[in-house]
């Protein structure tokens, strides 16, 4: 049996955008978060996050600095584990070659394939638009959400010429996309 998943972007999506969140005190859940993923998985969605994370390439912060904020966003939400089936941080700049850099779907294709997913009911959902291009670039649905970076000119005819839902957030996608109560 293939499962569903939802791929969702950390950063203006699970926990506020803090541009280039590095330190754990920054890590503050977007309302709604928990519950909307305590449902999804209750309704068996495989959970994946894909975030970029740039400023690992550039030298902003290292990994170690992500992985405490990970820890902290894992500590906030406070379900049990594991939320995440697998989690993808791509290091590469936006001037570099990109494997893993959204719009890249290569971490979707290979977890699809890994994992035994549905592509027909998987999701990839963030706030840039990214975001959304690495979903339907691995063939699955894609839906922005406005609870992070301001969308830029053309985002929004975009999303509308494929399809792409907009919502206020995650929690709000869940909800009315899924159908999930909470």
């Amino acid at each position: 049996m293939l499962h569903p998943a939802l791929f969702l972007d950390r950063d203006g999506n699970l926990i506020e955008d803090g541009h280039h969140t590095s330190r754990p005190e920054q890590v503050r859940l977007i309302p709604g978060v928990r519950e909307a993923l305590a449902a999804a998985l209750d309704r068996g969605y495989r959970l994946f996050i894909l975030t970029n994370q740039s400023g690992i390439g550039r030298g902003f912060f290292t990994w170690d600095d992500y992985h405490a904020c990970h820890g902290r966003m894992l500590e906030l939400l406070g379900l049990p584990e594991p939320v995440f089936t697998e989690v993808r941080a791509a290091t590469e700049r936006p001037d570099q070659p990109s494997e893993y850099r959204k719009p890249s779907p290569r971490f979707i294709l290979e977890s699809i394939a890994r994992h035994g997913l549905d592509p027909a009911r998987c999701w990839m959902i963030g706030d840039r638009r990214t975001d959304w291009e690495a979903g339907l670039n691995a063939g699955i649905r894609g839906c922005g959400v406005r609870s992070g970076a301001p969308f830029k000119e053309g985002d929004e005819a975009h999303a509308a010429a494929h399809g792409v839902p907009i919502h206020p957030s995650f929690p709000e996608f869940a909800r009315r996309e899924l159908g999930l109560a909470f």
